[in-house]
């Protein structure tokens, strides 16, 4: 073997610096753990112990201290781990995932002709599919808790739930109670109204599930309903979900419509506060900023959904001077935290930091606290998980450090938001259950899942009355270069 051959690491631990731990270990209802690093209030802390235990945080606390205090306890030497948080991703749409390609290269408001032909079409086994699907590339990526905006299936919203549930990925679910169909009658709205109520109270709390409720757009419900379903989740404790604000079209039809901005509408109806969480919120006024300032309304920050096919992109450092709670969401786009805050700081630099001078954007630490503890609070989830703290959710990440991109390591926060791959990702837990280890589920066959999808997404694309603009991109390439001599037809 060459000094530059690959070794293969030890299944388990011992004392090697490099060795990888063995997934058995972590299949206790108790885990002392000894990381290498823990973050702990955007800081990357050594020589710490974490004890978790009934899927909570019990106790973080010098290692050695720990070690005494728990001596029942077995300690899993974690060398060259870093302990973080799991991502929270504050926008999603997990029942979107069949779909996922078909959308790149399109204009904007790809909802109505593709998102919302496909999920209308999902009967009760393809919503769990896509659902599922859409799970496990969040873990993947890092993701331990997201916030569903809801599906226009009319399939049973279980199926998602259940997806969620049994892959162990949080979920903030979106529960929509759109009522502007044009031709809603009073006792439809009472009907959804009744749905609302019962979709609030049937999850209990301390599980996976957070019930929310959501209009897709302002434009698609009645004042009253917005106002009503507003207050509801403000009444329960829960979080009202809409799109506002992110492509030209529906801000100039609230002005063709009502003479105010879609945010604006909000306002006037009463539907802002600390329970509206309004996702992308890329066209907003000076005005409108401080409108979501003084109700104290959160924003899902998606940067890859403006790049990818936005109108603009939202002014977060803005919000964060202003004091605006905001998370960092996917928009369903890419299940990658790392990229995600990545993309969240590139966007910043490009759309504003370049003209005024601003080299920090953010100081790298903005961008991984609201990827999880900022994104908590913006999601209603500060009290449940977001932290490495006592008394929260045992939801957190194991990072391997031992990789050339990490070493050596000045500023381990900036670091994991420029150079940091999915692929350090070694194992994700949530409620403090091991639920991925090395990209992989461990207790459901994933393989088979991927085999059904390949099976069934087919029929479903075809099913549903998709409209699109933009070619694929190999038929784009054919009309824009032509054929080389040997080329096939």
């Amino acid at each position: 073997m060459t000094p530059d051959s690959p070794t293969r690491r030890p299944s388990d631990a011992g004392g090697h610096p490099g060795a990888t731990p063995s997934a058995a270990l972590f299949d206790a209802e108790e885990l002392l753990l000894l990381p290498d690093e823990v973050l702990l209030d955007g800081r990357c802390v050594t020589q710490m112990g974490v004890h978790v235990k009934h899927g909570r945080f019990a106790a973080i606390a010098p290692r050695d201290e720990l070690c005494t205090r728990l001596a029942h306890l077995s300690p899993i030497a974690l060398p060259n781990r870093l302990l973080m948080p799991g991502f929270i991703d504050s926008h999603h749409h997990l029942t979107q995932s069949l779909g996922k390609s078909l959308v790149f290269g399109e204009p904007s408001e790809i909802f109505r002709r593709i998102w919302v032909p496909l999920e209308a079409s999902l009967e009760e086994r393809l919503l769990y599919l896509s659902s599922k699907l859409a799970a496990l590339e969040a873990l993947r990526g890092g993701f331990t808790s997201v916030v569903d905006a809801g599906t226009r299936s009319a399939s049973e919203i279980a199926s998602v739930a259940q997806a969620a549930e049994d892959t162990g990925l949080r979920c903030v679910l979106g529960m929509i109670c759109n009522d502007q169909g044009g031709s809603a009658t009073p006792s439809e709205r009472h009907a959804i109204i009744a749905r609302a109520e019962e979709h609030l109270s049937r999850w209990p709390g301390g599980g996976l599930i957070h019930p929310s409720l959501a209009i897709s757009i302002p434009e698609a419900a009645s004042d009253p309903m917005l106002r009503h379903v507003s207050r509801l989740c403000a009444e329960h404790g829960a979080v009202f979900q809409s799109h506002v604000n992110e492509h030209l079209q529906a801000v100039e039809r609230s002005l063709v419509a009502r003479g105010q901005r879609p945010l604006e509408h909000l306002h006037a109806v009463g539907a802002l506060g600390p329970q509206t969480l309004i996702a992308h919120a890329t066209l907003v006024t000076p005005d409108e900023l401080n409108l979501l300032r003084d109700s104290d309304t959160a924003v899902a920050f998606n940067p890859v959904a403006s790049s990818w096919k936005g109108n603009a992109v939202a002014p977060a450092l803005q919000m964060a001077a202003l004091g605006i709670r905001f998370g960092l969401g996917t928009d369903g786009t890419r299940s990658d935290g790392f990229r995600l805050m990545d993309a969240a700081e590139t966007s910043q630099r490009l759309a504003f930091g370049l003209a005024c001078g601003d080299s920090s954007c953010g100081g790298g630490w903005r961008w991984l606290e609201h990827a999880t503890g900022a994104c908590a609070e913006a999601t209603g989830l500060a009290q449940t998980t977001g932290r490495i703290a006592e008394g929260l959710a045992a939801d957190f990440l194991l990072i391997d450090l031992d990789v050339p991109e990490m070493t050596p390591s000045w500023d381990r926060p900036w670091e994991l938001v420029r150079y940091a791959n999915r692929d350090q990702i070694e194992a994700v837990f949530s409620n403090g259950r091991l639920r991925l280890w090395q990209g992989w589920p461990l207790d459901w066959d994933a393989r088979a899942l991927l085999a059904e999808v390949r099976e069934t997404a087919r029929a479903a694309i075809d099913n549903a009355p998709i409209q699109r603009i933009h070619p694929r991109s190999f038929e784009h390439r054919d009309r824009h270069l032509p054929r080389s001599p040997g080329e096939a037809s």
